[in-house]
């Protein structure tokens, strides 16, 4: 299942629950729909969601299920337990309980057909080492979860999950601004895990603070994803957008970094 390489992935949160720098409605669902199908046709094929994102998995389940059987198997669908929605209060609840993550990984099975990759949300050291994720995580394997990952938020879950021959995944943010989890990377690397980026550009903090038009923007984005490549990591930058002009954008910026960071790594060569 997994790339070699590093690769461009979409984070659905957006498409769930406001969110970002400057957060901004959620699109309706036509309009979700749409940008699902022509992220799938620019060749996005890795899509990270959580119960935690309000409409997404829901909104996400839709699209799957316009795919043909095909198109669905290319597509790696990851998703999270441990924090949930409240539809009331539009906020989140985190429950970490035995119960709790065993009907999270129903609902999520339910809405989207099968999880390619579980990953604890909001993960402590305390959770991380509890009988109720271990017994969780076996009754995900009974239901035919095979791969899976933290969302770590410290930098000592960080470790415990590199360390862990249960967890093959590591989610974290990394960015020019926010690197603070460094060591936790090289330490996944050095462990072959797989390494799931968020929070590229912070939210979108580096490209408003740092931008004045759509040429810094580019440039912006080249650089952001340069400083992350550098780390030469097997797997994902998780973009958050909603918007499939950005998408376009960042596949752009995304490609132009790749070959400026290959074409360094041959003059160092």
């Amino acid at each position: 299942m997994f790339s070699s390489k590093i690769k461009l992935g979409l984070g659905l949160i957006g498409i769930g629950r406001e969110w970002g720098y400057v957060p901004s409605s959620i699109p309706n669902e036509s309009d979700t729909l749409n940008f699902l199908i022509d992220s799938y046709k620019l060749n996005i094929d890795f899509f990270d969601t959580a119960p935690a994102y309000g409409l997404s998995e829901k909104r996400f389940g839709k699209f799957l299920d316009s795919l043909n059987t095909i198109q669905k198997k290319n597509i790696t669908i990851a998703t999270k337990f441990g924090e949930n929605w409240n539809i009331q209060n539009n906020d989140t609840h985190v429950d970490h309980s035995y119960n709790a993550l065993c009907n999270s990984i129903d609902q999520s099975l339910g809405r989207l057909g099968r999880v390619d990759i579980l990953q604890l949300h909001k993960s402590t050291l305390q959770v991380l080492m509890s009988e109720d994720l271990k017994r969780a995580i076996d009754y995900a394997k009974k239901k035919g979860i095979k791969i899976f990952g933290a969302s770590i938020s410290d930098i000592k879950s960080g470790f415990f999950v590199c360390e862990s021959d249960i967890f093959s995944v590591i989610q974290l943010p990394y960015n020019i601004k926010n690197t603070s989890f460094e060591a936790v990377i090289d330490l996944a690397i050095q462990k072959n895990k797989y390494i799931l980026i968020n929070r590229p550009f912070g939210m979108g903090n580096i490209l408003y603070e740092n931008t004045n038009n759509n040429s810094d923007k580019i440039s912006c984005q080249v650089d952001a994803y340069k400083f992350i490549l550098r780390k030469q990591f097997h797997g994902v930058i998780l973009s958050g957008t909603k918007s499939v002009q950005h998408l376009q954008e960042n596949i752009k910026s995304f490609q132009i970094a790749l070959k400026q960071i290959t074409d360094e790594s041959v003059i160092i060569k």
